[in-house]
């Protein structure tokens, strides 16, 4: 497939189950998708059961027939890996692949993602069921691509916590280190008497009196994060043999921390990922969202959480440091169908799994759809076909209800116009930095009840985008040199290398700018001897002098050119060593000290203020020369292909820029030639 033949618009898809529902429902199930627009089907991620009901024992004829019949309505196929969910007998069969918790406890049958990702005879019947699927349709015509599994680590399953993964442990760690006495060093594990005198007296971090090392946990961390790029890339392999010419993707989650996307997106053509925005909202939102900004946008979800994972797996393929990918992981193939991201399951009625689960406002399926493709998506495919009528799901909508009546998310959809939103890129200057390993550290010990990894990293996120800004969400340690601006919100873990680029980047005209924490942390896990910010020291021209975790009503004042503000959560000060103060802190324990730094381009802000962040962000910005934009809460703008996309996400009308948008609209408009 060439450039040339790749779609010029948007397309949309559906996730269908001919499993679920008599056989004659699958033909006019398909030709009532051809009708409405759709152009893709995902399924039989979860159809194992049916596929194989016994060992060795395949019936391929119900999805010979389920295929022949979307494709008979020019409907293309993308297929699923079923290892999600493997079946009874072979659980029955072998109990040994079960996860275990992080209490300790087996996970039992009877749900999904129910395997250990280290289990090496699950490991053999993952190859075994996807080679056996790849023979009978990996040149199927219908088949114009695959999805691997289904949502890793969703509930919880990144890391098994006994089993086959406790018994691999100190192989890993034996490999990595070399010596016990190495370990015992890395670890710092002469701390409360923790050294170790055999491998086999290591087990996973749970279940300790107290707070387990952090160390030992961000090393655990690593391990399980390696063993699904392991498992994913097996399958891989298996794809591209027999399966030349399709693409390639896994659908990732909201704000999942269960494992390193960027190596485990390794090999993929392009990443998807699965949105929800009201069960975001409810489910997935960082600590410290206050109630009534969750009330406020219950019915739509809140646009930067939505945003910020739509540019997040924009970038995870080929970014930072697993670019290339590895020796035993197989190539994206060079004539990839879509050079997007996929939203390969969004939300278009109620979901069933948050806390609460509101109905959707009318006009939120198709501002959700037009959002995703301003964001660089280039298909997007509705979960689901028609609601579950058994089961879990039963309370989840569909694009059908259960009587097979269209929903009003049907309805948003049919209305789509999508020859308004043209493929092309996302024109962003701004990258924000983003590592999982900085997130496994600050969030095992976060000082500060309210604040997390995310809730930091998205404060700064939603501050670019309320100033009008594209965001690429990047890896920490990715190329630099296009970007106008670099944003490290919450990037705790820094070694000489990483220090390395940031350098080179700022000298190549870079602005940076780093939030609380930065290099507060060595690659081992403990903090730097001549403290923080170890090797970027020189760089920021600054070490830290104190920091303030503040409770609940326990504010710490800012004045300084940027104007008065009130931090919240978290203060930290700094020694200067040739950076400059561009705010102080006033009054209480760290009254007249550092809050906010800059030597030549790079600025660090201590404090945790919304107001503050925006405020030091628009000085940055407007320094690197770039537009400004503030906008009004619940009002974002996204550019892409020479086209912006203004949104209106507040449940009722909002002023901006001379217009009266409706209330959960959008408007695609012509981008000016100075943005």
């Amino acid at each position: 497939m060439t450039p040339a033949d790749l779609p010029a618009h948007l397309l949309l898809g559906s996730c269908d189950y001919p499993e679920h529902v008599p056989q004659d429902r699958w033909a006019p199930y398909a030709a009532q998708q051809r009708a409405l627009g759709l152009s893709y089907v995902r399924l039989a991620e979860f159809a194992w059961s049916r596929l194989e009901p016994r060992p060795g024992e395949y019936t391929w004829t119900w999805l010979d027939e389920a295929v022949e019949t979307y494709a008979a309505q020019d409907l293309k196929v993308v297929l699923c890996t079923p290892t999600a969910t493997p079946p009874a007998w072979l659980v029955r069969a072998h109990p040994e692949l079960l996860a275990h918790d992080a209490q300790g406890r087996v996970r039992e049958f009877g749900s999904r993602r129910h395997y250990d990702f280290a289990s090496p005879v699950y490991r053999d019947h993952s190859r075994r069921i996807t080679r056996a699927m790849a023979e009978r349709y990996g040149q199927h015509p219908a088949v114009a691509g695959w999805q691997t599994d289904n949502e890793f680590g969703c509930h919880a399953t990144g890391r098994s916590y006994g089993g086959a993964s406790a018994e691999r442990f100190p192989a890993w760690l034996a490999a990595k280190y070399g010596t016990l006495d190495a370990l015992n060093d890395a670890w710092g594990n002469v701390f409360w008497s923790m050294e170790y005198s055999d491998w086999a007296q290591i087990k996973p971090p749970i279940l300790t009196v107290t707070e387990p090392n952090p160390s030992h946990v961000l090393d655990y961390a690593r391990f399980a994060s390696g063993l699904i790029a392991e498992f994913q890339a097996e399958q891989l392999t298996i794809l591209r043999e027999l399966s030349p010419g399709r693409f390639l993707t896994h659908n990732f989650m909201i704000f999942e921390t269960g494992f390193d996307h960027y190596e485990v997106a390794t090999g993929l053509d392009f990443a998807s990922w699965d949105n929800y925005p009201t069960g975001m909202l409810e489910f997935f939102a960082p600590p410290g969202m206050a109630e009534d900004v969750k009330t406020r946008f219950a019915r739509t979800g809140h646009p930067d959480l939505v945003g910020f994972n739509h540019d997040l797996y924009r970038g995870v393929v080929g970014s930072g440091k697993w670019k290339g990918g590895t020796a035993q992981t197989p190539q994206p193939t060079p004539h990839s169908p879509q050079p997007g991201f996929w939203v390969m399951e969004q939300q278009c009625g109620p979901v069933n799994w948050a806390p609460h689960n509101p109905l959707p406002a009318p006009g939120a399926v198709a501002l959700w759809t037009a959002q995703a493709w301003a964001h660089g998506a280039d298909v997007v495919s509705y979960f689901r076909w028609r609601a579950a009528t058994m089961a879990q799901e039963v309370m989840h909508s569909g694009l059908l209800r259960h009587d097979e009546t269209p929903s009003p998310g049907h309805a948003e959809v049919a209305a789509l116009d999508t020859a308004q939103l043209p493929l092309g890129p996302v024109p962003a200057r701004v990258a924000l930095l983003h590592d999982y390993e900085s997130l496994w550290l600050y969030d095992a010990q976060p000082h500060a009840a309210g604040l997390s990894y995310w809730a930091q990293t998205v404060t700064y996120y939603a501050a670019l985008r309320s100033l009008g800004l594209d965001v690429d969400v990047v890896h920490a340690d990715a190329d630099l040199s296009g970007y106008a601006v670099a944003v490290a919100p919450a990037i705790t873990l820094v070694d000489g290398a990483r220090a390395g680029r940031w350098a080179q980047a700022a000298a190549g005209g870079t602005a940076l700018v780093c939030g609380p924490r930065t290099a507060f942390r060595t690659p081992g896990g403990g903090t730097w001897e001549e403290g923080q910010f170890g090797p970027l020291a020189g760089l920021v021209g600054a070490s830290l002098l104190n920091y303030d975790s503040l409770r609940p009503g326990l504010a710490q004042d800012v004045g300084g050119s940027i104007g008065a503000h009130s931090a919240h959560t978290w203060a930290e000060s700094y020694r200067l060593n040739g950076a400059q103060a561009l705010a102080t802190y006033q009054g209480g324990p760290l009254d007249g000290q550092a809050a906010v730094i800059r030597q030549d381009n790079v600025t660090v802000i201590g404090a945790h203020s919304d107001t503050l962040i925006r405020a030091v962000l628009t000085g940055v910005l407007t320094g690197a020369g770039l537009p400004v934009t503030p906008l009004p809460d619940g009002v974002r703008l996204s550019r892409r292909a020479g086209q912006v996309l203004v949104q209106n996400w507040n449940p009722e009308p909002a002023e901006w820029n001379g217009q009266t948008l409706p209330p959960v609209s959008f408007a695609v408009q012509p981008e000016a030639p100075h943005a």
